[in-house]
């Protein structure tokens, strides 16, 4: 039995009756990226040694009838933009190599006090900023399912791991779907918990207002569990909800019948590939089966909601971005054999700035320092965050007639590395539909729902699932539900 092959809930079980010890199922992980990682590319850092260590000390508890609960001893990575203590954390950048924090982001914390190991640090578009995974400044992470083409992005490291059965199940931040669109290119799942659910601290930010951490697993009860674990308050984050978190991983097996499912037609026009339109109206269909209700429905923020995450986004990464100037942390002028010393300190600002960021990163800083200036700020950003309000209405309005509302999650399967490199704009497209998601607050899953043929290899699609407000619960049933329906079971073959 190959026990990284196996999901969280599975391995959790085998640990609480001692078919199985953390130290094996750690080993099995390692030995699979030993495998694989050449070919998929989808950790900045492995941490092996203490992995193992911590391993052994989990496995200790269970043996003495102390188990820290359902994730004790269980491997699971964690995207390269959280912050933990005492192991490098980059956010993909040249301009944080070498930075090691003092402090673990509260979400890391969680995880390693329910007694999860920590096996690696995972690639993505440096400052999560791209939908490829080929904007990181160390290596293109490539997809399992086809290694010519990307894993989406920006957490592609963690969605490829999981995919590629590197790690149980690993943690993605999403700030326009960077957590579900990976995961619907991967064929894994991805959460997009309400803004606010789960602690922001010691997450390396790109966009504040809309920046969210999430799980991506084998399957929806994975994810339920590793929600279960980093929800909640957070003093450390003011922005975090003191709703209590419910047991979500028990709440999954309602049934679906009279669930008033929308379909907003906005969600299918011009521009959805077609095997993918035909995948997701497959899924819909099988929600009526099982008793659902389809309505048809409008969202017509979807017309500029691209528009004004491209303009409030660029404008938060501006702000963000600042704190790398070259002086207190990060790559410096000044830290080179830069001969001359002498150097103004504007200049250590620019050359800095200029050596440690790469081209995205520049591109947005460019764009959201233009929307804020002077004689723009009212035309753009201004404006951009009256129609944000308008965003959120809409989907506020759509929920007090269905429960919840299904679209596609990415216009196409995945595309070919290289494919989208010389168009921004046309990448950027490829978040029409995750992105709305985002200034709205609301929840959202990316769950596998079929496959779609490309040269020969399948690759898979996913469905996007979008609840109202703290509405993680129902939407993880409905993933559930569906995911038992369709009872998908395709791995790729590395």
């Amino acid at each position: 039995m190959n026990f990284n092959e196996l999901s969280i809930s599975q391995i959790s079980n085998m640990l609480e009756n001692g078919e199985v010890s953390s130290v094996d199922v750690c080993k099995a992980v390692f030995r699979r990226i030993d495998d694989v990682e050449l070919k998929i590319k989808a950790f900045i850092t492995v941490i092996k040694d203490d992995a193992l260590k911590s391993a052994k000390e989990s496995d200790d508890r269970r043996k003495a009838g102390k188990s820290f609960g359902r994730l004790d001893g269980v491997p699971i990575a964690i995207k390269d933009l959280l912050c933990t203590k005492g192991v490098e954390t980059t956010a993909a950048s040249n301009i944080l190599k070498g930075f090691v924090p003092p402090y673990d982001a509260t979400v890391v914390k969680k995880l390693t006090e329910a007694g999860v190991i920590i096996i690696g640090k995972t690639n993505l578009d440096a400052f999560a900023h791209g939908s490829s995974t080929e904007n990181s400044d160390f290596k293109i992470t490539h997809n399992p399912w086809d290694v010519k083409r990307v894993p989406g992005g920006s957490s592609g490291g963690s969605a490829a791991a999981v995919a590629a059965d590197m790690c149980l199940g690993a943690i993605g931040t999403d700030t326009g779907g960077s957590i579900r669109h990976p995961a619907s290119l991967c064929g894994v799942v991805g959460l997009k918990p309400t803004y606010g659910r789960v602690s922001r601290y010691g997450v390396i930010s790109m966009a504040s207002s809309l920046d969210v951490i999430g799980p991506i697993a084998k399957t929806t009860e994975d994810a339920a569990i590793i929600l279960e674990v980093i929800a909640g308050k957070d003093i450390l984050d003011s922005t975090t909800s003191d709703e209590p978190v419910p047991e979500y991983s028990k709440l999954l097996d309602n049934e679906i019948k009279g669930l008033k499912v929308g379909v907003p037609k906005e969600y299918f026009a011009e521009g959805i590939d077609n095997d993918v339109r035909d995948a997701i109206y497959s899924a819909i269909e099988k929600l009526r089966e099982m008793g659902a209700e389809i309505i048809e429905m409008s969202l017509p923020s979807l017309d500029y909601a691209l528009a004004v995450y491209y303009i409030l986004q660029p404008a938060e990464v501006s702000s963000n971005l600042l704190r790398y100037d070259g002086i207190k942390y990060g790559h410096s002028i000044l830290n080179s054999k830069f001969e001359n010393k002498d150097i103004s300190l504007e200049e250590v600002y620019k050359r800095s700035r200029g050596q440690g960021f790469g081209a995205e990163a520049k591109r947005r800083i460019m764009l959201g320092t233009y929307v804020l200036s002077a004689g723009y700020f009212d035309a753009y950003y201004r404006k951009a965050m009256k129609l944000r309000t308008k965003v959120k209405d809409d989907f506020e309005i759509a929920f007090e007639n269905v429960d919840v509302i299904i679209t596609p999650v990415s216009p196409t399967p995945a595309f070919k590395i290289g494919e989208k490199s010389d168009n921004p704009v046309q990448m950027y497209l490829g978040d029409i539909y995750t992105v709305p998601i985002n200034p709205a607050g609301v929840p959202a899953i990316s769950v596998p729902i079929g496959f779609v043929e490309r040269e020969g290899i399948e690759l898979p699609v996913g469905a996007q699932i979008i609840g109202p407000m703290l509405g993680e619960q129902i939407i993880l049933n409905v993933s559930h539900q569906l995911e038992k329906a369709l009872n998908l079971n395709k791995k790729p073959r590395l």
